[in-house]
């Protein structure tokens, strides 16, 4: 049967509470889980602290370790980048990007007509079999009632 692997910050987490936990039942149940993690593992409790052991020798102290995702890289000022283009936009091209614009809002406006009509195509179809149903109950209703 192969043995699944130490769950390793599951078990360091079990781990800091059987040695840090403020109160003595915290420190058992701590030891307690660890058990438990090492024992899914297949494992002692004493061996998976000497496995852990043996990495964390390897790794940088906890304290030493950068907390949070690493810092973004500053972006620079504007007057530091270099510019996006050297010549000006000439008028033309403003009123090219212009119509570019206003094709690709209509396009948008047009796909939202034909959503919009889809949907309240569905919703009068979800409201006919309602009345419907409901002219159904009512016709059944008045013969029961004569």
């Amino acid at each position: 049967m192969p043995e699944r692997r130490l769950d390793r910050a599951r078990f360091a987490k079990c781990r800091a509470m059987m040695e840090r936990g403020a109160t003595p039942g915290e420190r058992a149940a701590g030891a307690a889980a660890a058990s438990r993690v090492a024992a899914a593992a297949g494992l002692s409790l004493g061996e998976a602290l000497r496995l852990t052991d043996d990495a964390s020798a390897h790794e940088a102290p906890i304290r030493s370790r950068p907390r949070g995702p690493a810092p973004a890289p500053r972006r620079p000022y504007p007057w530091q980048q270099p510019p996006l283009r050297d010549d000006p936009i000439s008028v033309e091209e403003i009123l090219a990007q212009k119509a570019a614009n206003l094709a690709r809002l209509k396009r948008k406006a047009a796909r939202e007509r034909t959503r919009l009509r889809e949907a309240c195509a569905e919703q009068d179809a979800d409201r006919a079999a309602l009345r419907e149903a409901q002219a159904e109950r009512d016709r059944l209703w008045a013969e029961g009632k004569s």
